[in-house]
């Protein structure tokens, strides 16, 4: 490698570090609005689908299993701390209280559009009532959208434990 190509690397190299500080800075900020990584022509179905997740969370909280079973796909399956399972037992689960999902709180959120399918992550804090307990606990929720007849449905929804500092890399 010669000398120009050399310092031509080191400045690529730095560049990319500064990049990234400032980035992390940003994302160290408490209550920012979510964040979008979309591109343009996505942004307005980002933002849609960011709002769709933040109801989602409020329907839970109101144990609305109609407007849930709407947005559930049929073939949903739901990843929890202590399980796994589909749609009809997810909705007996919030009807009945077994879980309640009494309030979610979104710290940042981050989205990827690939045609009819959206991935949405989420780190939040639940504050829920499970099996008698109330409970709070800091998750990356990660939501799979897909696009049927027109309408975004739900087709996985998973709970990863992390820490309060985790962050979403963007």
């Amino acid at each position: 490698m010669t000398n120009s190509q050399s310092v031509i690397a080191t400045l690529f190299a730095l560049v990319l570090c500064a990049s990234s500080m400032a980035e992390s800075t940003t994302n160290n900020l408490p209550n920012l609005t979510a964040k979008q990584n979309a591109s343009a022509p996505h942004s307005k179905q980002a933002a849609e689908l960011i709002a769709l997740s933040k109801q989602k969370w409020q329907w839970m909280a109101n144990k609305n299993v109609e407007a849930l079973a709407s947005l559930f796909h049929q073939e949903s399956k739901f990843v929890h701390m202590s399980g796994s399972w589909k749609k009809e037992r997810e909705l007996e689960i919030i009807k009945s209280g077994n879980i309640w999902y009494k309030n979610t709180i979104v710290h940042d959120t981050d989205i990827e559009l690939v045609a009819d399918t959206a991935v949405v992550w989420s780190r939040i804090t639940l504050e829920a009532h499970v099996r008698g307990n109330d409970v709070a606990n800091e998750f990356t929720a990660t939501e799979v959208y897909v696009k049927s007849k027109g309408n975004w449905q739900l087709l996985n929804l998973a709970f990863s434990s992390v820490r309060d500092t985790h962050q979403i890399e963007h």
